[in-house]
């Protein structure tokens, strides 16, 4: 490191120090700030926008007991909230009126936006689970299949065979049925269910 003898020695390195490189530093901590001056307004937009998008996924299924003025109101806001979370929450309890209704061509759409606009595995799960219940419902059994495919969360696999092994039924496929039945009971033992279907399985067969 270079010595200096006196104060103005150092004084003027300092002066040419801040020539040289003092544009670059200034330059530097602006944009540093700027970016986090930036960050920040980013955060407390989003959450801003997520306590608003709350607020109005609250307001919209109290509404949903309104008939159906309250039905479309939900509707819009799962269509004006493309990218946030409360619109698959709100899709999910749109389909369930709609499927109390009958109305499973509306059900499926709002169970797949639901499970689109989830962001989260486990939520779209659910979604397409639903889907593919109301899709076994539509006897669209290739379309019920293809998506119980997509469902990937580990901890719906026994369910997801239950499901498949009841489309298999609809299909009138009973080996392939006693095959999924019988791979979702070793997944989940305790399923009455399954067991029964099982049986009704082996009860069909002999008929």
């Amino acid at each position: 490191m270079e010595e200096y003898s006196t104060e103005e020695q150092q004084v003027e390195a300092i002066k040419k120090f801040w020539k040289e490189n003092g544009t670059s530093i200034i330059l530097g901590a602006v944009i540093g700030l700027g970016g986090l001056w930036g960050w920040r307004y980013y955060n407390e937009e989003r959450i801003a926008a997520q306590e608003q998008a709350s607020e109005q996924y609250e307001q919209a299924v109290i509404q949903l007991v309104e008939g159906e003025q309250g039905y479309q109101t939900a509707k819009q806001f799962v269509s004006e909230n493309p990218d946030n979370h409360y619109a698959a929450l709100a899709a999910l309890q749109l389909a369930q009126q709609a499927v109390d209704a009958g109305n499973l061509d509306d059900a499926a759409t709002q169970l797949q936006l639901a499970a689109e606009k989830a962001g989260v595995d486990a939520l779209a799960g659910v979604a397409r689970i639903r889907l593919a219940r109301v899709q076994l419902q539509q006897q669209a059994y290739d379309d019920a299949m293809a998506t119980l495919d997509k469902v990937t969360n580990e901890s719906y696999r026994s369910l997801v065979l239950e499901l498949k092994g009841d489309v298999y039924v609809a299909q009138e496929k009973p080996e392939q049925a006693r095959s999924a039945y019988s791979e979702a009971l070793q997944l989940n033992a305790g399923n009455n269910l399954l067991k029964l279907k099982l049986d009704n399985l082996q009860v069909l067969a002999s008929l």
